[in-house]
């Protein structure tokens, strides 16, 4: 039981280790995002400043600061500007993503949208996006600069595939697949390719932290899933069923319905048809994923793309960075965070 315990912080501690290695440029990514926030108008300030306070975990900054650092980037402050580029499109899409979903909390702290209303958080999310293209027009680098608005674009329209298919219990994987693969997984690979992008590195350098990013991504957003059904686990700034209340078909459903008999997929089908479900509705639904096993099929999908992800490393040299972001793969799975 021990070495369990061990291993499971040693994972966790992987994601300190990133934070720790690249902790001064971090630091200057937060003061670039203050800095390009700050605006003349009032309630623009209000609420740039509120978000700013809820923090989150950086974690796509701290791939670009820590892909940049393994591809031997140090001199120069690109990496700060283009982590902080990367963040602010990640904070966007949570802000239009929690309008579209009706969220009321995130990070354990209310959501611009239940604070102020709709239309401001859409705006605001707008503001972000825009400051956005300002820093990568700055940064004057044309891959960069295209990889960063296509990215952008495939969110959006990995969030209209989410809408397209909302409440479809009988959803296909490769549709999931799909739509994480656009909304999560698109903007880790960008995070990690920018990295190697400023450290003028080969191709297959380039094509291997992508690789590395979106295979990190798809088994975050799995983890992140399937988290929405563990009752066993207390998490911060997530609390059980979020995903689930708000009608939104994910990995879990999409396995539970493959095993049900018909009426229990009927029932099912009944739950997500309902306008608003219950904590009852919840209770059922989180015995069918026990009754199933579903949270462990869930995992050991994901452990595929863990083993995609650490395996795409082997084209670097050791390091003790190389092993941080071996290391975070796991991480991404076993997080309570």
């Amino acid at each position: 039981m021990g070495t369990v315990v061990q291993l499971k912080n040693q994972i966790n501690d992987s994601y300190f280790q990133l934070k720790n290695s690249v902790e001064d440029k971090l630091i200057l990514t937060e003061e670039k995002i203050k800095s390009k926030l700050s605006s003349d108008v009032e309630l623009v300030q209000k609420m740039t400043e509120y978000h700013i306070k809820t923090g989150g975990k950086r974690l796509r900054a701290l791939l670009t600061l820590g892909s940049a650092k393994l591809c031997g980037y140090s001199k120069g402050s690109r990496d700060i500007n283009l982590a902080a580029c990367v963040e602010l499109i990640h904070s966007a899409t949570l802000m239009h993503d929690d309008v579209i979903d009706e969220g009321t909390v995130r990070r354990g702290k209310e959501t611009l949208n239940k604070i102020w209303n709709n239309q401001s958080s859409v705006l605001i999310g707008d503001y972000l996006l825009s400051r956005c293209f300002e820093m990568m027009v700055e940064d004057g680098n044309l891959e960069v600069l295209k990889l960063l608005s296509s990215t952008s674009s495939k969110i959006a329209q990995g969030e209209v595939l989410q809408l397209q298919h909302k409440g479809e219990v009988d959803m296909l994987e490769e549709t999931y697949l799909k739509i994480i693969s656009a909304k999560t997984a698109e903007l880790f690979a960008t995070a990690t390719k920018v990295g190697a992008i400023l450290s003028d590195v080969d191709s297959k350098e380039k094509d291997a932290l992508e690789f590395y990013g979106r295979n990190l991504g798809l088994t975050f957003q799995i983890a992140d899933d399937t988290l929405d059904y563990n009752s066993e686990l207390k998490l911060f700034g997530k609390k059980i069923g979020q995903d689930f209340f708000e009608g939104k078909i994910t990995l879990p459903i999409i396995l539970l319905f493959q095993k049900l008999d018909l009426i229990e997929k009927k029932t099912l089908n009944k739950i997500f048809e309902k306008e608003l479900r219950t904590k009852d509705d919840l209770d059922k639904i989180i015995f069918l994923i026990k009754k199933y096993k579903i949270i462990d099929e869930c995992y050991q999908k994901a452990q595929h793309y863990i083993n995609l992800a650490s395996n795409s490393l082997t084209v670097f040299k050791d390091s003790k960075e190389k092993e941080i972001l071996k290391n975070l793969t796991s991480f991404s799975l076993a997080r309570n965070f």
